[in-house]
Formats: C-alpha cells, sequence, structure tokens
C-alpha cells in the first residue's frame, strides 16, 4: 500500500522547501518520474510559485478549474509536476516549466504561452506491439504509436505539441547536440556532447570537457535550447 504521508526533513533533496516549520507535507502520487524529479501540484502552488497559502486553497484553486499542467486541467491536489512540465493559472494567466536548476534543485522558470504548448520528451525505450507497431516510451509516462522504427533512438528527445502529443522536431542524442544535466555534480547546467563512449558520454562546458552518464543528458537543442530554459 502505498504511503499516503511524507515528513518534510524525509523529503527529496532536489525539492527547495523549508524543512522544519511544519512537519508533514504532501506525497505524491504515484507517477512517471522518480519522486526526487517531481513534485505535487499543491507544493508546487503553495511554496514554488506563492499563489495559494494552504492546501485548502489550492483546492479550491484546481475546483474553479484554474490549474492545468502540460494542458490540460488538473483536479487532484497530489497529482505530480515533473521535470519538463508546463504549469499554467489561468487566473494570473503566467505559466511556468519544471526544471532542475545548478544547485540541484527542483525550480520552476517562468514562460509564454506559446512555449507552453509544447515540451521536450526523452525517449526511455521503444516496445514492439502486435501488428508490427512499435511504440516509444517517454520519462513522463507518455506513449506515442510510430512507423519509422529506426529514425528513434532510446536516449533522444522529442519536442511535440500540447495536449494533442503532435511530434514537431526530433532531436537525436549525437555529437554537436546540447544536453541538460538533470543530475550528478553538474546538475543544472548546459553542455554541448563531444562523443558517445556506451554508457557514457564526454561533454564539453566553458568549465572544461568530462565524462558523465548517458542517462544523465537530456537533449535540448543543437546550437541553443529549442525550448525555454
Amino acid at each position: 500500500m502505498v504511503k499516503q504521508h511524507l515528513k518534510r526533513l524525509a523529503s527529496p533533496r532536489t525539492w527547495a522547501i523549508k524543512k522544519k516549520n511544519i512537519t508533514f507535507i504532501t506525497r505524491p502520487n504515484p507517477g512517471p518520474h522518480k519522486i526526487d524529479y517531481q513534485m505535487p501540484v499543491n507544493v508546487v502552488l503553495r511554496d514554488l510559485i506563492g499563489v495559494a497559502n494552504s492546501t485548502k486553497e489550492v483546492k479550491f484553486i484546481l475546483h474553479n478549474k484554474d490549474c492545468s499542467i502540460d494542458g490540460v486541467l488538473c483536479h487532484d491536489y497530489r497529482r505530480p509536476v515533473g521535470l519538463m512540465d508546463s504549469i499554467s493559472i489561468k487566473s494570473t494567466g503566467k505559466n511556468y516549466r519544471m526544471l532542475i536548476n545548478k544547485k540541484n534543485k527542483l525550480s520552476l522558470v517562468e514562460i509564454d504561452a506559446k512555449d507552453a504548448s509544447s515540451k521536450l520528451v526523452k525517449i526511455r525505450k521503444k516496445t514492439s506491439l502486435k501488428g508490427n507497431k512499435v511504440q516509444l516510451n517517454f520519462t513522463d509516462g507518455r506513449n506515442i504509436l510510430i512507423d519509422d522504427v529506426k529514425k528513434y533512438n532510446v536516449g533522444d528527445s522529442l519536442k511535440i505539441d500540447l495536449p494533442s502529443q503532435k511530434i514537431t522536431e526530433h532531436l537525436a542524442l549525437q555529437k554537436g547536440m546540447t544536453v541538460l544535466l538533470t543530475s550528478g555534480v553538474h546538475a543544472g547546467e548546459k553542455a554541448v556532447i563531444e562523443s558517445i563512449e556506451e554508457a557514457k558520454i564526454i561533454v564539453k562546458m566553458d568549465k572544461g570537457t568530462f565524462t558523465t552518464n548517458k542517462e544523465f543528458g537530456f537533449v535540448v537543442g543543437k546550437d541553443k535550447p529549442v525550448i525555454t530554459l
């Protein structure tokens, strides 16, 4: 049985919240991301954006259909907001994207409405289905059926429209591409891929060249990110 409670002191280090003012904090519902890379919308609205002062006020906002995540209305205050997800507040007209910052903390970056209508997703695996169909499985829990099996590889990123999930751009995990590092010592920083060696990638930054795990690299563009980061 999934626990419904979470003490602030035991909350993930990636959550940029105060640890000692209140004993408990909302635990997110199980989602596609690891708990380190997602936060419940209750905490996002109250602690990060500041449009509510309590869980009761968050529930009021959701009840009045004032909040949407990735273009879909949110009704559950435990609904997780994960890495690269966008959250929009209708009453304020503001939109935000969940990212990881250089302090290895989940943080929000304000974006415009056009940028909020699309997102980047990373291919986690490819699944073969009946009828010679292939399904792409993404890190945010989405699944898309494709025809060209060889075009996409695990680790590549796709830019999709929301909420239709129409693919608009393919960003391959290859030399010369810009990646956002989502974990490790350099979490939250952008780098350019120099080469790929099995499960490792060699990336270049202003600070120099270093090796990191391939899974830590999230392709965001070629010369520059295709979305606001």
